[in-house]
């Protein structure tokens, strides 16, 4: 991989969730698909994600995305995802910001009123179709890899907090969800701290006791992520939701760990992983809008499209209508002298510091 002396970037967010799109300035990095450049960027490339991502050109609520050459013919172009703690295979509101950045930018043929692309992220091919006028995007609709459920009703012994029954689902990534109100939550802004800090113990805990691995790509294995669900609370919407973002490694022996970010959006995988546990209970039908909303108040749109199978798995293949808007172009540089490189966490925001 190479890294040129100056890393061009446009800022955007997708519902109120921040998705740094890099656009220029990383080349050649190593892998045959998507999937494995994202784990050649983790495991030998991490520091483009301690550099756009850590203060002081980052913060703990950032993501940050990777424009690449797409590796399959299909594909328009490709893009790997980067969060504070790890390089998720799928994500809806970073790839709502990066078509978005795409066309808004001129990176690929725009046509109106709609402008059909296929992205490629690590998780695999996704179609986009965008409403575009006067060269913008105005909504990004996109169909998203396979959504299935692993586990429903399952009981997660959390320390410190008692039995939580959480259901298990694929959206892209990995989740554990759970009913916010049987711990007493209203999924309100003022109640973020709380949210992260007990979505934070219930997520560690479900991942060391329901192990659980992609049928197809087993390498995608744990849950990584969690889901306070709840009614909603604004007109129009069916549910709402509230995603819990890790911003560092857990351990147990140190609760100040368990910190993190509540995703500002509706959240894309998570509305997908969402309607395929609503699905499996037979409270979402194929072609039914489900409008989701996030902590913010904003709402996206999922649907799923039809049944499939993924491996042996039962699953659905769901789509998600949402838009994203660009707030400023950035070039980020590195000084030969600089002290923080890799940039830097303190814990007065991000918990355990390395």
């Amino acid at each position: 991989m190479r890294l040129d002396e100056v890393i061009r970037a446009v800022e955007v967010h997708a519902g109120g969730e921040p998705g740094r799109v890099i656009v220029g300035g990383v080349h050649e990095v190593p892998g045959a698909t998507m999937l494995e450049k994202r784990n050649h960027l983790w495991l030998q490339g991490d520091r483009l994600r301690k550099l756009m991502l850590r203060e002081p050109r980052g913060y703990p609520a950032l993501c940050a995305n990777v424009v690449l050459p797409a590796t399959r013919p299909e594909a328009d172009a490709g893009y790997v995802i980067m969060e504070q703690a790890e390089y998720p295979a799928m994500s809806g509101s970073n790839t709502i910001c990066t078509a978005t950045v795409l066309i808004n930018e001129g990176m690929v043929t725009v046509t109106e009123p709609i402008t059909s692309l296929v992205l490629e992220a690590p998780a695999g091919l996704i179609l986009i179709q965008a409403e575009v006028r006067e060269g913008k995007a105005r909504s990004i609709t996109f169909e998203n890899v396979p959504a299935f459920v692993h586990r429903l009703d399952a009981p997660v012994e959390v320390p410190q907090v008692g039995t939580v029954i959480v259901d298990v689902a694929w959206g892209g990534m990995f989740y554990a969800l759970a009913d916010a109100s049987a711990l007493g939550f209203r999924l309100t802004p003022d109640e973020g701290r709380d949210l992260v800090r007990i979505g934070e113990m219930v997520k560690a805990a479900a991942r060391e006791q329901i192990p659980v691995a992609h049928p197809e790509q087993p390498e995608l294995a744990g849950i990584s992520i969690m889901e306070w669900t709840g009614p909603p609370s604004v007109p129009g919407a069916d549910a709402k939701n509230t995603v819990v973002v890790s911003s560092g490694t857990l351990d147990w022996e140190r609760p100040e760990s368990f910190t993190g970010v509540l995703d500002r959006s509706p959240c894309g995988t998570g509305t997908c992983a969402r309607m395929a546990v609503l699905h499996a209970r037979g409270q979402l039908a194929i072609g039914q809008d489900f409008v989701h909303e996030g902590i913010l108040g904003t709402t996206w749109t999922g649907r799923l499209l039809r049944e499939t199978t993924v491996g042996s798995q039962a699953a659905v293949v769901p789509q998600l209508t949402g838009s994203a808007w660009i707030t400023g172009h950035t070039e980020y540089r590195v000084d030969d002298d600089d002290p923080f490189p890799d940039g830097f966490t303190v814990g007065d925001l991000w918990g355990l510091t390395d």
